[in-house]
C-alpha cells in the first residue's frame, strides 16, 4: 500500500505568491513541492472543496511533476474516499472538525495529521483544546514542528484536561500524537558553488558594497510585533561596528505589513545605528528571497514574540553557509547549535501571571491579536551585550564564520532538507497506519447515536416538529396531478429543481412512479429494498420520496 496522504487543498496555505507572506505559506509551499517531488507513493491525492479547486491544485504541482504520478481527487464532502490514500493532511492545527466528519464514516477508515505554526491566537489556542473532547484516536498526530512547541501544547492540553475534570469529573485521556518533525527547506534551491560566488559578486556590486564589507543580513517580515522588535539589533549592531571598526552593512529583506511601521524601521536604524548602512529590501520577490543570501556574511534573527514557533530563516541561513545570530527562543533553540552553527542569543521574559490582564483584554476582545503581540514583545529582551560580543567574533574571525557556516550547511542537510523532512512525514503515517489496525477505538459510535451530537440530523434532532416520520409500513400511491411531465417541468425551475444532487436520478424517480402506477400502491419498504444497495443510497431515497409527496406527485397512505 501507497504510504501518502490526502492533501486538504486551499492555495492560500500552500502558495508564497500573495501580498502576504508568512512562514506558514512558505512551509506549505515547501512541503506540497517536496511530497510531490520526493514523496514515494505512486499517487498524489488531494482533497478539494471543487473540481475547480482540484484543477487550481493539478496547476499548481505540474512544474514540480518529477516523474508520472496517478493525481486524484477526493471530495470533501466524501470522507469515506479517505481510506485509500489513509491519511488526511491539514497544514494547520484545526483536526476536531475532520475527526467527528470521519465519525460519520468509520473512526478506523483513516487516520488526521495536521502541524502547528502559530499557536498562540484565540483561534488555535481552542483548536487545541478541542482535541481533547473532539473524537479523536490513538492513530491520528499533530506534528509540532519543535520540542519547544510540544511541551507547549501538551502543557495547553494538561491544563485543559485539569479543568475538564474539575468541571465534569473524569480526567480526559490524550490520545492524539504529538510527533516532532520540523519544517524544511529545499537546500538545492539556493545558488550553489561558482553560482554562488557570482551571484555574491553581482549583489554586492549592485548595493555598492566593497568585497573586503561585512554584510549582515536578516530575513523576513518587518514588524516589531510579530517578528522581531529591530531596535536591539540595531543598538548591538553598532556597538559592533564602534568596536571592530569594519564597514558593515545590514540588509533586512522582507516586507512592511504595517505602513505606520515604516518610517519607524528606517528612522531608528538612522538613530541607533548610524555608523551602518541600512539597506531594505522587498523579500516578497522570489529573486530576492532565493539570492539574497549570497551577499551575507552573517545571518541575523532576534525573534522576541509569541508568534513565533520555528523559525525558517534560520534554517535558510543555514543551507546557505551562513553562520547564525539568532534569539534563544522557540524553535530557534533547537535549529542553531551555540557556537557551532552560530550563537544564540539569551532572552528575558517576566513571571508568570505578569500579562494575566493583557490575557484577559485578548479574550473580551478589547485587545486584538497584533496588539496583544505588540504589549508581550515589548515585555522580552534580548541580551544586547551577548549580540554584540557574537557580532564582534564573527566580524573579527573569518575563519570561525567559515567553519560555523559549513556547520550550518550540513547540519541543514541533514536534518532539514525538505528530503529528510519528508521521509518523516512518511515514516509517521506508515506508523499510524499500523496503529489503526491494532489499537482499540476511543468512544466507538454507538448503535442509534448520532455521530456529532451538536451537529446531527436534523430530523432527529427536530423529529418532534413534525406530525409523523416516514417509515417503511406506509403506502405510496400516485398523486391526483402525478405525470412525467409534471416531473420533468419541476427540474427547470431553481427552487423545486433545488438539490437535485442530494437525490435519486429523474430517470429512477420515473421508474419508480411507473412501478407504483402498475400495482396502485407500493409500500415505502419495498420502494427501499427494489432501488438501495448502501446507506448512503438509503439517505437519497428517502429524501426523494418527500420530494415527490411535497409536490403532489406521491401521496401516503398508512
Amino acid at each position: 500500500m501507497d504510504i501518502t496522504a490526502a492533501v486538504l487543498y486551499n492555495k492560500e496555505g500552500y502558495h508564497t505568491g500573495g501580498k502576504k507572506l508568512l512562514g506558514r505559506h512558505s512551509a506549505g509551499e515547501g512541503f506540497l513541492k517536496s511530497l510531490v517531488q520526493h514523496g514515494t507513493a505512486d499517487s498524489l491525492y488531494c482533497c478539494a472543496d471543487s473540481a475547480t479547486t482540484f484543477k487550481e491544485f493539478c496547476s499548481h504541482i505540474q512544474p514540480w511533476l518529477q516523474k508520472p504520478r496517478k493525481v486524484r481527487w477526493i471530495p470533501m464532502e466524501r470522507p469515506d474516499l479517505l481510506s485509500q490514500p489513509g491519511t488526511i493532511y491539514r497544514p494547520d492545527p484545526v483536526l476536531s472538525q475532520m475527526v467527528w466528519a470521519r465519525r460519520f464514516v468509520d473512526q478506523r477508515a483513516y487516520s488526521v495529521c495536521g502541524v502547528t505554526h502559530t499557536i498562540g491566537t484565540k483561534y488555535i489556542m481552542e483548536a487545541i483544546g478541542d482535541l481533547i473532547t473532539a473524537p479523536m484516536q490513538p492513530w491520528d498526530a499533530l506534528i509540532c514542528t519543535s520540542a519547544a512547541v510540544k511541551t507547549a501544547v501538551e502543557g495547553v492540553m494538561r491544563e485543559w484536561s485539569e479543568y475538564l475534570a474539575q468541571r465534569n469529573g473524569g480526567k480526559p485521556e490524550i490520545l492524539v500524537k504529538f510527533p516532532v518533525i520540523p519544517l524544511g527547506v529545499d537546500c538545492s534551491a539556493f545558488p550553489q558553488g561558482v553560482e554562488a560566488v557570482n551571484s555574491r559578486r553581482q549583489l554586492r556590486q549592485e548595493f555598492g558594497i566593497s568585497p573586503e564589507d561585512i554584510v549582515v543580513l536578516f530575513v523576513g517580515r518587518l514588524t516589531f510585533s510579530a517578528k522581531a522588535h529591530p531596535v536591539p539589533m540595531y543598538i548591538a549592531l553598532e556597538r559592533a561596528s564602534q568596536q571592530t571598526k569594519a564597514k558593515i552593512h545590514l540588509i533586512q529583506a522582507g516586507w512592511i505589513e504595517d505602513p505606520r511601521e515604516e518610517p519607524d524601521f528606517k528612522n531608528s536604524a538612522q538613530i541607533f545605528c548610524p555608523s551602518v548602512n541600512a539597506i531594505f529590501l522587498d523579500g516578497r520577490q522570489p529573486e530576492i528571497r532565493i539570492n539574497i543570501w549570497s551577499a551575507a556574511d552573517i545571518f541575523i534573527s532576534l525573534s522576541d514574540n509569541i508568534q513565533e514557533s520555528f523559525g525558517l530563516t534560520p534554517i535558510e541561513a543555514m543551507a546557505n553557509g551562513l553562520p547564525a545570530i539568532v534569539s534563544d527562543w522557540n524553535g530557534y533553540k533547537e535549529s542553531v547549535r551555540h557556537e557551532i552553527d552560530g550563537f544564540r542569543i539569551p532572552t528575558l521574559i517576566p513571571p508568570p501571571e505578569s500579562c494575566l490582564d493583557l490575557a484577559l483584554n485578548y479574550l473580551d476582545g478589547s485587545l486584538n491579536w497584533p496588539t496583544y503581540m505588540g504589549h508581550t514583545s515589548l515585555a522580552t529582551a534580548v541580551d544586547i551585550d551577548a549580540c554584540t560580543l557574537a557580532l564582534c567574533q564573527l566580524i573579527e574571525n573569518p575563519e570561525l564564520r567559515k567553519r560555523m557556516g559549513e556547520n550550518a550547511r550540513q547540519r541543514a542537510r541533514e536534518i532539514y532538507d525538505w528530503k529528510v523532512v519528508i521521509a518523516a512525514y512518511e515514516q509517521l503515517w506508515q506508523e499510524l497506519a499500523e496503529i489503526r489496525l491494532a489499537a482499540p477505538e476511543s468512544a466507538p459510535l454507538k448503535p442509534g447515536k448520532p455521530p456529532y451530537p451538536l451537529g446531527d440530523d436534523p430530523f432527529r434532532v427536530l423529529g418532534n416538529y413534525a406530525t409523523r416520520s416516514l417509515s417503511n409500513e406506509m403506502m405510496l400511491s400516485l398523486g391526483a396531478i402525478a405525470t412525467p411531465e409534471l416531473l420533468r417541468e419541476l427540474q427547470t425551475i431553481w427552487f423545486t429543481s433545488f438539490g437535485q444532487d442530494r437525490r435519486i436520478s429523474v430517470n429512477i424517480q420515473m421508474e419508480i412512479l411507473e412501478a407504483i402506477e402498475q400495482k396502485g400502491a407500493v409500500s415505502v419498504g419495498e420502494v427501499l429494498r427494489r432501488y438501495t444497495k448502501n446507506d448512503q443510497e438509503l439517505a437519497a431515497l428517502y429524501r426523494t420520496l418527500l420530494y415527490l409527496v411535497k409536490f403532489g406527485i406521491l401521496v401516503i397512505s398508512c
